[in-house]
């Protein structure tokens, strides 16, 4: 059966039923060349465990791109929450595709997919110091927005809650809000992107914040500079000496500390593993190891426990809490930081089952025959295939 030709292509995804917003972050790092700051998937030589069930795979091509939004739909997922980079020499200028990083997945790839309809996305707004923020409101109006109208908000499938469109914004350095002159300015800039998003048919737009930490009093602070909810990318817990049980509590306790008190402001995220060991190779004065004395990874059972326990405290909320209606995973795809729920060579389809069990009614049947079984070919023309000969797993830690 193997190498027989039984599809022309990758075959119709059939979506299981959920009753939100399932939504996993993106990292659109995997088209050669494309990431500057790492290797990509040259990387990963030394960590076979690592290596996705398609073997290494082309960024930006749209048959990869219809293989994930198969998976993702058939196990429950609704949503990808792409990082979106600027170059930082952009800022002040029209925005162009060629202006971004990383943009090729997203453009080239998810959007030509001939699934993409069926899944929803959203963009992340990557705005450390490395990258370009907005220079200032007219920039934030007059060439990002425009550019997010056209590019996205104007899809069907672009994320919107209440028709207004959700943009997420990581910038934890504080450069957007500096550019845009402090809180109060901010608080004004992004009314009159809700303002422009009304004049294009919206109802407005909703902004949401990246924060991990455990000071929930900055999130007040966040709430009056104009978001409308917060969220993490990752609970990369770091404690020395925690069992996987106590890391399954210490993210429960975070999510549970942030609903009691901003239950009106926060969407939970459910980390299945922190372990960005290849980085400390590739990207040493961003990753030393000494700032991650532990690595961590929750076994797909594990992680389906933290799945229920987060459903179980958002399904007591009240209907129209964010929380009740959206919950984050993370992550699609952070293969080399070490934190990723897509099939993978250590823990096949076990993370996406997991979410299917949790947060779906489990009305269909996935289908886990991958593409060389059923003979449409690969979607890797990019890297070198790997020599695992004499490759030892990587240690788990």
């Amino acid at each position: 059966m193997y190498n027989m030709r039984l599809y022309d292509y990758v075959p119709a995804p059939k979506p299981v039923t959920t009753d939100r917003i399932v939504a996993a972050h993106y990292y659109p790092s995997w088209k050669r060349g494309a990431a500057g700051l790492h290797n990509g998937f040259d990387d990963l030589h030394e960590y076979p465990e690592r290596t996705p069930l398609v073997g290494y795979y082309d960024g930006d091509s749209p048959v990869l791109a219809d293989w994930e939004i198969k998976w993702a739909l058939e196990h429950g997922i609704n949503c990808f929450i792409y990082c979106w980079y600027r170059k930082k020499n952009n800022m002040g200028l029209p925005v162009t595709q060629e202006a971004l990083r990383l943009g090729e997945s997203l453009h080239e790839g998810f959007l030509k997919a001939r699934y993409s309809k069926m899944m929803q996305f959203a963009i992340m707004f990557e705005v450390q110091n490395t990258w370009g923020a907005a220079a200032d409101l007219a920039d934030l109006t007059e060439h990002l927005m425009p550019f997010w109208i056209e590019e996205y908000f104007s899809k069907e499938n672009y994320l919107k809650i209440n028709n207004c469109p959700v943009l997420f914004v990581y910038d934890y350095q504080d450069q957007l809000l500096n550019c845009l002159g402090g809180p109060e300015g901010q608080r004004k800039a992004f009314d009159a992107c809700r303002e422009i998003a009304r004049q294009h048919g919206f109802d407005g737009m909703i902004f949401s914040v990246e924060y991990r930490k455990n000071d929930l009093s900055r999130l007040e602070d966040y709430r009056a500079s104009g978001y409308d909810f917060s969220f993490a990318y990752a609970w990369s817990i770091k404690d020395p000496g925690l069992t996987d049980e106590q890391i399954l509590s210490a993210q429960l306790e975070r999510m549970k500390a942030r609903l009691a008190s901003y239950g009106d402001f926060f969407v939970p995220t459910a980390s299945s593993m922190w372990d960005p060991s290849p980085r400390f190779i590739s990207m040493p004065q961003m990753y030393p190891r000494e700032r991650n004395p532990l690595l961590w990874k929750l076994s797909p059972e594990d992680y389906r426990r933290l799945l229920r326990s987060i459903k179980e405290m958002t399904d007591a909320l009240d209907g129209d809490c964010i929380a009740r209606k959206m919950v984050m995973l993370d992550n699609w795809n952070e293969w080399d930081e070490g934190h990723y729920l897509a099939p993978g060579v250590e823990f096949g389809f076990g993370y996406l089952q997991a979410v299917r069990e949790e947060y779906t009614l489990r009305d269909n049947l996935p289908d886990y025959r991958l593409p060389d079984v059923i003979g449409t070919g690969g979607v890797n023309t990019q890297w070198a295939e790997p020599d695992f000969t004499d490759v030892p797993a990587h240690p788990k830690n």
